[in-house]
């Protein structure tokens, strides 16, 4: 009777894999922190402020802060003031990239940060709930000759939240407020060379727009991008291990249908979770390159909604498929209790993202964040979540803990077997308790290289040699499960390796007539392997 090739394989042939794949898991790490540089940079711009003197404020007239076309600039709004220019006239005009740069499609996206330079008046002071209104225009061209061409265009509101850090009096004015950044744009792809924003505060006293929001001497923004070294190697990444995956899932799933019998729920899981995998794996970035989908960031946010969502079911289903009695196994109806946190704290993460990068598809300026009302339904729906994954952790430890329990309980029986057959489902116990702490492993080595690429600086340096920890953490994680999802498709295919009967009906017999399980993986017709009746007997007495 065959089983798992996890099963049948020997310590030492199991030790062999486990070496591979971990020589894999430092190229992973490797590649990200010697190859790849830091996965995003962080540009700072400063607007210039630009004198619009038309009637009409001619709204297709674009003003550009430098070049040969460059705006009739101010040096500072205090020249406004003594010139008696109105804030109504002025552009705040800010050129994407630098002089004498330009950006890549290989840059990914553009997200923006927005700072405003607030000084304190006290007769112009902030006040309590202020709101800013921009009025942003947001256009682009590829080369420095021809016409800009309007990409987008919104009136946008932002709540300033800042401080002041000195007594209110006439002694201090002049010293700047401390405000938050304010989130201002992001762009799912660069398909252009250059951009220009250019933005305006328009003042209407009578309906009270942008009064009570303080003297703002200048707005500076922070524009982040993807590096495209790091792009370079991502996309690396992603077209080697797609094969990689989609061969291994093809030879799993051909190795199941070879079978007597239909998959059971555990295969099933594992082949989806391969599926998922693929599908997260599929370097469809390389269009990215060349078109301008600015689709891109919200399709990566839902192909690793959908395999992260399979991979904690798949938890939940390999734990209880080593727990329960053979009539409660093979059901997926059976795991709703635990599999429905999973699906609704993934639907409201979806709901959230589609309530944020879903709208900037139509408007890049926009922010679930901006309003009072926005911000109470995002935090509704992550607080949903964050409850939801809770729920989810509490079950999966719970379960995890019954099954080395009975596993624990049913090694009793061990020693009235013969040596053979006891040196056998000893080691049976050892490879899933082994598997069991391989996967604590991985999830416990995401949230520490998470919380270490946060608190490093980023980079360490030895003589000549860098190590980028942000970029080791990205390929190291993403090539770490993917090495997961690939030993979980080998180790638990069907083995071709069958005991004879002599073995089966001798020294491998068990004296007290119990058969023990480990797995749930049933490759006879006439019913499950070996490997996974470890707690049948007990659920039965």
């Amino acid at each position: 009777m065959a089983g798992a090739i996890i099963e049948n394989m020997s310590t030492k042939k199991l030790c062999i894999v486990g070496g591979i794949l971990l020589i894999f898991q430092v190229v992973a790490f490797l590649v990200g922190g010697l190859i790849a540089p830091d996965p995003t940079a962080a540009v700072p711009y400063m607007a210039a402020k630009c004198i619009d003197l038309q009637k009409d404020h001619h709204k297709t007239k674009w003003f550009i802060p430098w070049g040969p076309d460059q705006c009739n600039k101010l040096r500072d709004l205090d020249e406004a003031v003594n010139r008696q220019i109105e804030a109504n006239n002025i552009v705040f005009a800010i050129h994407i990239p630098l002089p004498k740069n330009e950006m890549s499609p290989w840059f990914q996206f553009i997200l923006c940060i927005l700072h405003m330079d607030i000084a304190f008046k006290s007769n112009n002071q902030i006040r309590e709930n202020a709101k800013v209104s921009l009025d942003v225009h947001l256009g682009y061209r590829d080369d420095t000759v021809s016409e800009w061409t309007e990409m987008a265009h919104a009136v946008e509101t932002r709540k300033l939240n800042c401080t002041f850090g000195a007594p209110k009096t006439v002694e201090h004015e002049g010293k700047f407020y401390d405000c938050d950044f304010l989130p201002f744009m992001e762009i799912g792809t660069v398909a252009h060379k250059y951009y220009l924003l250019n933005i305006r505060l328009p003042v209407n006293e009578k309906a009270g727009i942008n009064v009570g929001i303080g003297e703002i001497k200048d707005i500076r923004l922070v524009g982040i991008h993807q590096n495209g070294g790091f792009t370079k190697v991502w996309f690396a990444m992603k077209t080697f291990l797609t094969p990689s995956i989609f061969i291994i899932m093809v030879w799993y799933w051909k190795r199941i249908m070879q079978m007597t019998r239909s998959p059971v729920l555990l295969e099933k899981i594992i082949f989806t979770l391969g599926i998922s995998m693929t599908f997260i794996n599929i370097p469809v970035e390389w269009f990215s390159i060349g078109f301008d989908w600015t689709w891109m960031l919200l399709f990566g946010d839902i192909r690793q909604g959908i395999f992260y969502a399979m991979l904690l079911s798949f938890w939940i289903i390999f734990c209880g498929e080593h727990m329960m009695d053979q009539n409660e196994r093979n059901r997926f109806a059976a795991y709703w209790k635990q599999v429905g946190p999973i699906a609704v704290g993934a639907f409201c993460l979806f709901a959230f993202d589609m309530c944020e990068r879903g709208v900037q598809l139509k408007n890049p300026f926009y922010s679930i964040w901006a309003t009072d009302v926005g911000t109470e339904l995002a935090m509704a729906f992550i607080i949903v979540a964050g409850i939801c994954l809770c729920l989810y952790f509490l079950f999966l430890c719970f379960m995890v803990f019954q099954v080395f329990r009975n596993i624990s309980g049913k090694q009793s029986s061990l020693p009235s077997m013969s040596k053979a057959r006891r040196l056998h489902y000893e080691g049976l116990i050892f490879r899933f308790k082994f598997l069991m702490l391989i996967t604590l492993a991985c999830a416990a080595m995401t949230v520490i290289f998470f919380i270490f690429s946060q608190v490093t600086e980023g980079h360490w340096k030895w003589g000549d040699l860098t190590f980028h920890w942000n970029s080791a953490f990205f390929t190291g994680i993403y090539g770490m499960w993917n090495l997961y999802v690939f030993a979980l498709m080998f180790l638990y295919a069907p083995s071709h390796k069958n005991y004879g009967e002599d073995q089966s009906n001798g020294d491998l017999g068990v004296n007290t007539g119990e058969e023990l399980q480990l797995t749930t993986t049933i490759t006879h017709v006439d019913g499950p392997t070996q490997v996974y009746k470890l707690a049948r007997k007990e659920a039965q007495e």
